[in-house]
């Protein structure tokens, strides 16, 4: 599929199942804070991790399609989950466009391990998906590092949904990490966007297992470092000293929760549009809340 002439000036187009991604979205801020940012969070379909495949797929697409309409330059699937199912069909669709995936760090995780063994914490469709199964071994066979692969079943719902810091979040958390702890694991890799975002939970259920240091490896800030890599050799880095940088939020679900989730979680207050996306990929419409 073509795609009109990119601009520097255009906006990079992100999105997630729901609010995860705006844990990479603050890292292409900080690295990028000349750039115009569309942000969608799927939360009315939102999670991922447990959808037929082909349903993600058609998901991502419809996004994709949405974001191409208002003239993004770049997209970046901020979702570890929607990265596994298709971006490799959104860069043949858009073969023209810088697009940058989220995939589990596990090779930050082998190289920040001590002891050689590494947790993942990530949901079952990550995984399960061949592309990241291929990767472990590789990283294996190149590195010996042991990794324990957890799927943590609700968690990113329970983040999206759920009160940050809540006792209801840290007992999910302390059922998921306790075990890669008593393993050995010396590194735990937040294999999803959500995860990150409660950051602050996960080192107080740490805390309570072990006084080791436990290195976390977030992948937004690689996410963002290569986005920004793929604009400059595309020449389409905006230049700074022009209007101010606009970010604005679109949601298939409540824009009030949205909007609630940029202010508590970013500390700003972008306009947010409620998205009505149909689950194939046609052209959605917005309207604003």
């Amino acid at each position: 599929m073509s795609t009109p002439s990119l601009s520097p000036d255009a906006p990079v187009g992100i999105f997630d199942s729901g609010v995860g991604g705006l844990s990479v979205l603050r890292h292409i801020q900080a690295q990028l804070p000349h750039e115009h940012l569309l942000y969608v969070a799927d939360s009315g379909f939102a999670p991922y991790g447990d959808k037929p495949e082909q349903v993600v797929i058609e998901r991502v697409l419809g996004i994709a399609a949405f974001l191409v309409a208002r003239g993004v330059k770049a997209l970046v699937v901020a979702c570890n989950t929607a990265t596994v199912a298709a971006v490799r069909i959104l860069r043949e669709r858009y073969p023209a466009m810088p697009i940058v995936g989220v995939e589990p760090g596990l090779k930050p995780g082998a190289a920040g391990t001590r002891k050689g063994t590494v947790g993942v914490l990530a949901t079952e469709r990550t995984l399960a998906g061949e592309k990241f199964l291929l990767l472990r071994d590789q990283i294996v066979d190149a590195t010996g590092a042991r990794f324990l692969l957890q799927p943590c079943v609700g968690l990113a719902d329970q983040i999206e949904f759920g009160e940050p810091g809540s006792p209801a979040l840290e007992a999910m958390l302390e059922r998921y990490i306790a075990p890669l702890l008593a393993q050995g694991a010396d590194t735990l890799v937040l294999g999803c966007t959500h995860y990150p975002l409660v950051q602050a939970s996960i080192e107080r259920v740490i805390r309570r297992h072990t006084d080791e240091q436990i290195t976390l490896i977030d992948t937004g800030e690689a996410v963002a470092r290569q986005l920004a890599r793929l604009l400059a050799a595309a020449g389409l880095l905006r230049p700074a000293g022009g209007a101010p940088a606009e970010l604005t939020g679109f949601t298939s679900a409540s824009g009030i929760a949205l909007g609630a989730a940029f202010a508590s979680l970013l500390g700003q207050k972008p306009p947010v549009h409620e998205l009505a996306l149909a689950a194939t990929p046609t052209n959605p419409t917005g309207t604003h809340i």
